[in-house]
């Protein structure tokens, strides 16, 4: 076979290999490359309070998650009573981020399907949920005491990730 002709041919094989290969991976098992490095730093405003912030500054010392979320997100709706059901437990503070969404809606939202956050800020221009690497909403990241990032999951949280992997993460950290 002519060696012009080999070139582009293995060029497609590898190339067809690699599309196959992620057929086979579960989309929520992206790893980001924040694991194990600071949370960027951001300080916004609060949506039932918008004179106040809170930041990563403020959560220092403690675990903690922070819940990507949106009124508009209909996965969102999937994920909330198990945010809701978690809140009430008092396992861990959950930080909520209203992502690229109007403060009336969030406040609605809330109002209406209960409201799980420790506090929620608002992330109107989404420049916050740029710099953690948010893929779309929810996403939901693990946080330890000194300010690292942990976890991340992809999607909604379901009993399962909550189950065997937040949960267990969280008390591992809490004892450090």
């Amino acid at each position: 076979m002519n060696k012009k002709l080999m070139i582009p041919l293995v060029l497609f094989l590898v190339l067809t290999g690699f599309l196959f290969a992620g057929l086979w991976r579960d989309p929520r098992e992206v790893p980001s490359p924040l694991i194990g490095k600071p949370a960027p730093q951001f300080a916004l405003a609060q949506l039932a309070n918008p004179a106040a912030t809170l930041g990563t500054a403020d959560m220092k010392g403690q675990v903690w998650l922070l819940n990507v979320w949106a009124s508009w997100c209909v996965s969102c709706r999937e994920e909330h009573p198990l945010l809701v059901e978690l809140a009430k437990a008092k396992l861990v503070p959950i930080i909520g981020l209203d992502y690229k969404d109007e403060a009336r809606a969030g406040k609605q939202w809330l109002t209406q399907n209960g409201d799980p956050y420790t506090t929620s800020v608002m992330d109107r221009d989404g420049r916050v949920g740029i710099d953690f690497g948010v893929y779309g909403v929810p996403e939901t990241f693990v946080i330890d005491k000194a300010g690292t990032i942990r976890y991340k999951q992809i999607g909604p949280i379901t009993p399962e990730a909550l189950e065997k992997k937040i949960l267990p993460l969280v008390r591992e950290l809490q004892k450090s």
